[in-house]
């Protein structure tokens, strides 16, 4: 095989549930393999966050998917055996994944934090065939740090991607540009990367149930029909992707952060509170990365689950937590309907790096240069005591956690302590 490119993709089997199993059989003194039963990751049902994030196979057998709700999986499977999020340790094993990776290429992306496309043009005939490359890399990832990988080998990321997708766990597949047709075009086309539940649904209205199917329509037609994305889904199922394996991330074009409150928000006293909070992230990670936005929307879920959102573009780009926090309070109120609120997010847009003068404004007299230091001060607190270390006086004696958003506090760590480890 004399490819041009060689792309691998490499997806961790089950991370969540793997990384956990592996962490109670090595570390606790665990004897049950979570990834031999039905088992899942599952939130934190008294915070609201109770949904799967992650299943062992045998617990997919029951019909259980990640992103479902817990007491869904219960009636699929009543014996399904829970543990709780432990985003501390995925991190850990996730950054021992990539080391190795990194073994192997000096151009690694890592797309999440259980899965990497490699670029192995260059050094692939040092370890081999792409195979043999791959068979190495997998045998190590399990050999020493005791979970499993699928590796997609290809010459592009859309195809190599589909590959580690093919039968699992701990397997090794191809998926080259002359094996698309009988690998690949015989898949439902719910199986294609970028193909969503409604696009599925819409494709499947005009005939178009297979991969193959939707290469072979008219990308015109399709264009029509799903806009600039069927031009984009015909051009995967015809194998062409031209995006490069990027080892270093671009930079991002905006920060965000949302949470789901304990329970519902009924008065604007509350919500604004947690705008603060998320404003507080938010602005603490601008400010981390250097760089100002000049666009913030709020977003709001309410009990029903229905979404809105708005935005406003901001008269000078800021990382301030406190303009950041009023303006997602102006935009509260005027979005707001009075329903019951049980998710709210802060989001950004127009990043850019913070090399900036701020333009005066006519009678505005706020002092942003005060600001800055406040919110330098409260970063190097934070920083190095921790981000209890200092909250502002109307979070205290409150159930509201002063910084919200992202990966909640109860899914950092587990107190083993607590559960029974068996």
């Amino acid at each position: 095989m004399c490819l041009k490119n060689i792309i691998f993709h490499i997806d961790v089997n089950s991370a969540f549930l793997s990384w956990e199993a592996v962490f109670r059989l090595y570390h606790k003194g665990g004897t049950l393999d979570l990834r031999e039963v039905p088992s899942a990751v599952g939130g934190d049902m008294t915070m609201r966050h109770g949904i799967i994030l992650a299943k062992s196979i045998p617990a997919k057998n029951y019909g259980i998917k990640t992103g479902e709700a817990i007491p869904e999986a219960k009636r699929k499977c009543p014996g399904l055996m829970l543990v709780p999020p432990n985003y501390g340790l995925y991190e850990q094993c996730s950054a021992a994944f990539m080391n190795i990776l990194r073994e192997y290429s000096d151009v690694v992306e890592q797309y999440s934090i259980d899965e990497a496309f490699v670029d192995m043009t260059a050094s692939c005939r040092l370890f081999g065939t792409p195979e043999e490359a791959a068979e190495q890399i997998k045998n190590r990832i399990r050999d020493e740090l005791g979970f499993t990988v699928n590796i997609g080998i290809s010459s592009n990321k859309l195809l190599a991607k589909m590959a580690s997708d093919f039968k699992k766990p701990d397997r090794v597949h191809t998926l080259y540009p002359e094996e698309i047709q009988k690998k690949m075009w015989p898949l439902s086309v719910s199986e294609m990367f970028f193909v969503g539940r409604a696009t599925t649904k819409k494709l499947f209205s005009v005939g178009i149930r297979t991969i193959g199917e939707l290469a072979a329509a008219d990308p015109r037609w399709l264009r029509d029909i799903l806009k600039k994305q069927g031009e984009i889904i015909w051009g995967f199922a015809n194998g062409i992707d031209l995006s490069p394996v990027l080892a270093t991330p671009p930079a991002n074009k905006g920060y965000g952060n949302s949470t789901t409150t304990p329970c519902d928000v009924v008065d604007t006293q509350t919500a604004r509170k947690v705008l603060l909070a998320l404003a507080e992230t938010v602005g603490n990670r601008l400010r981390a990365d250097g760089v100002r936005i000049e666009v913030v929307a709020v977003g709001i879920k309410y009990s029903d689950l229905s979404y809105a959102s708005h935005q406003k573009r901001l008269i000078a780009s800021t990382n301030l937590t406190l303009e950041i926090y009023e303006a997602a309070c102006g935009l509260f109120a005027e979005l707001w309907t009075g329903n019951p609120i049980r998710h709210l997010g802060i989001h950004t847009a127009r990043a850019q790096s913070d090399g900036f003068t701020r333009q005066m404004v006519l009678f505005d007299e706020t002092d942003y240069e005060k600001l800055a230091r406040m919110d330098e001060t409260l970063d190097g607190i934070r920083e190095r005591f921790g981000i209890d270390a200092v909250k502002r006086a109307t979070f205290l004696n409150q159930p509201i956690d002063h910084m919200s958003g992202g990966i909640s506090r109860e899914k950092r760590t587990v107190d083993y302590s607590k559960i029974t480890v068996r």
